[in-house]
């Protein structure tokens, strides 16, 4: 019979691709946008499409 390892290999995780990271961050990064975008029609009285110059008069 074929012995069986005894050492697990040490799998490295990326940074990259579908993965708990990845998600989290591009989560975190549209909240962060979001209230930014909040904040600033506050702050300014216009909506984003009055910014593109697309806003109805």
């Amino acid at each position: 019979m074929a012995k069986q390892p005894t050492v697990q290999p040490k799998l490295v995780v990326t940074k990259f691709g579908f993965n708990r990271f990845s998600e989290q961050f591009n989560g975190r990064a549209a909240m962060i946008g979001f209230a930014a975008l909040i904040v600033i029609e506050y702050f300014t009285g216009q909506n984003p499409l009055a910014w593109m110059g697309l806003g109805i008069n």
